[in-house]
């Protein structure tokens, strides 16, 4: 089985071409290509995204067939993202996608952008199986999902205000670093103590598995306000290092229980933030060679991970076909 697989729920375009064979599944060909128009505005515009991905899709889409040597009509099948994301980025890969397999008459499934983060992690590992725990650490989404088979999942928690990705990118904001601030703030910390200022950890009272940043970020802006633009200027990387351990202790803190609990195989960290080397060093020390961290070309937004996890959801539940919308809000469990 190959599928062509288009990803646009956010601020990349991406396209892939996957083959399956049984339960493995391999990637031949990715193409991302991301917009770094929003740079300027300090975090996503969803008119300009929906833009940017029009204006590239096409090309994308053309090189992804060529790399992976492959005739649309060579195809069995076609996919896209339909949520969660920005309903008018989802649109244009969805219809473009579409529109492809109308013509080459394939058929069509829509995608869960975050079981596509969970398929990211078979990706990164063949032989990985279910059942598992999976981190998804996004921009967007922070959730633990136990993972009970290849189209079986149960949510254990979630984020209660901001997710990781976003604690990043407006804590980075706070310290004047632009966005996306995340790989700054990665970068900067490296060369900090963490141990510099102890941020307040987060009081959730509700019972579960659940996160909240929202009061991280807020600690930061009345530190940055009382200390002044001088000592942060002076003190910025161990500032950055003290703000960045507080986000990953915290999910930290989080997964060690419900590993202590559940006691999982395996735990697969997936999405954005699964890229930062603090948080990959900690769990790396506590949970051996029983972590999974999705390799880096399919942490961040891609096609590849949206065309594995079409194969099995089309092995197992068949077409979607053309009726198919976008989902802006999908959760995690939603096939």
């Amino acid at each position: 089985m190959r599928v062509l697989a288009v990803e646009t729920s956010c601020d990349e375009t991406s396209a892939s071409v996957v083959e399956m064979r049984g339960d493995r599944f391999e990637v031949l060909s990715l193409v991302v290509k991301s917009q770094v128009i929003h740079e300027e505005f300090g975090g996503i515009v969803p008119e300009l995204a929906a833009r940017a991905h029009i204006e590239v899709i096409y090309d994308v889409v053309k090189k992804s067939l060529a790399d992976a040597g492959t005739h649309p009509k060579a195809l069995d099948l076609v996919a896209a993202t339909k949520g969660p994301g920005l309903a008018a980025s989802l649109i244009v890969g969805l219809q473009f996608a579409k529109t492809v397999a109308l013509a080459v008459d394939k058929p069509f499934v829509g995608v869960n952008h975050l079981i596509g983060h969970i398929y990211s992690a078979y990706l990164s590992d063949p032989d990985l199986r279910p059942p598992f725990l999976a981190l998804i650490v996004s921009g967007g989404h922070t959730e633990l999902v136990w993972v009970e088979g290849w189209y079986s999942f149960r949510l254990l928690g979630h984020t209660l205000d901001d997710a990781a990705g976003e604690a990043f990118d407006k804590g980075g904001r706070t310290l004047g670093l632009g966005y996306p601030a995340g790989p700054k703030i990665d970068r900067l910390a490296r060369r900090g103590k963490r141990d510099f200022h102890r941020f307040p950890k987060p009081k959730i009272k509700r019972r579960g598995y659940y996160f909240s940043f929202s009061g991280l970020k807020t600690a930061l802006l009345h530190y940055v306000r009382n200390k002044g633009e001088e000592y942060v200027r002076e003190n910025l990387p161990h500032i950055a290092a003290s703000y960045q351990e507080a986000i990953v202790q915290h999910l930290y803190d989080v997964v060690s229980r419900a590993y202590s609990e559940l006691k999982p195989p395996k735990i697969a960290v997936v999405g954005g933030v699964a890229l930062n080397s603090r948080l990959r060093e900690v769990f790396r020390e506590s949970f051996g060679d029983k972590v999974l961290f999705a390799r880096p070309e399919y942490c961040t937004d891609n096609a590849a991970m949206i065309g594995a996890a079409a194969l099995k959801k089309y092995e197992i539940f068949g077409e979607d076909g053309q009726g198919v919308g976008v989902y802006p809000s999908l959760g995690v469990v939603e096939v």
